[in-house]
């Protein structure tokens, strides 16, 4: 039974991934299955910056004067001790 092939239109990917696999001594469907795999491991649960910090400010954020809280806790040096 041949062997299912994979179709890429893109020069620059089809030239990547002949390169890799010519350095790595693998074949070509090697290298784009371990690309493939790694992107997949890197993508799963992720979702987009601006959707984690508006739901991690939705859930956390706390209304807070920073100057209040900054005042409150400053205290004068006392200097250096000769």
């Amino acid at each position: 039974m041949p062997e299912p092939q994979l179709s890429v239109r893109s020069a620059r990917a089809r030239q990547l991934a002949h390169e890799l696999a010519k350095r790595e001594r693998r074949t070509v469907a090697e290298i784009v299955e371990r690309a493939l795999e790694e992107y997949a491991a890197h993508q799963t649960g992720r979702v987009p910056a601006a959707e984690f910090y508006t739901e991690l400010n939705r859930r956390f954020a706390t209304n807070l004067d920073l100057e209040e809280v900054l005042r409150a806790e400053r205290r004068a040096h006392a200097g250096v001790d000769l």
